[in-house]
């Protein structure tokens, strides 16, 4: 099949199939007498695993890394919960700073009157010019530089 095949087959892009060939994670396709790529079934259940890693938020090495252990048979199953477990802990790390991003986005959005007044405690904060009290227990929220708790 001719990459549009593949891309509609595997629900990834003819552009990111070209990409995932140029880092490694789907071998050089064969070609055509006119040049064309051409792939097969196996070609596209290696690119619907890359889809569904990459929905999961695996970076490029970490498929990489899954893939090797996905077409080694004969591989310990502990490897592949380790980078999975890894991942976890990952994602864990990026949604607690979400999460004080969003507290802090909060609390300034709570400061600001939203009147006709030309101060803004949420500009002001993104500027670094001041700090907007948080909550009773009348500690600053910091709009600038570590997050609270970091």
């Amino acid at each position: 099949m001719n990459i549009g095949d593949a891309a509609k087959a595997s629900g990834v892009s003819a552009k990111m199939i070209r990409h995932y060939e140029s880092v490694g994670l789907l071998p050089g396709a064969s070609r055509t007498e006119a040049g064309y790529r051409q792939y097969g079934a196996k070609d596209v259940h290696v690119l619907r695993f890359v889809r569904h890693a990459r929905d999961l938020g695996f970076s490029i090495a970490q498929i990489g890394e899954l893939l090797a252990l996905w077409q080694d048979r004969r591989r310990p199953s502990r490897m592949v919960k380790s980078l999975a477990e890894a991942h976890i802990a990952e994602l864990q790390r990026k949604l607690d700073d979400l999460v004080a991003m969003k507290a802090t986005l909060e609390q300034l959005v709570h400061c600001c009157h939203g009147d006709d007044r030309p101060d803004c405690p949420i500009l002001a904060g993104l500027a670094g010019e001041a700090t907007a009290p948080a909550g009773s227990a009348g500690e600053a929220v910091r709009v600038h530089g570590e997050m609270p708790g970091r």
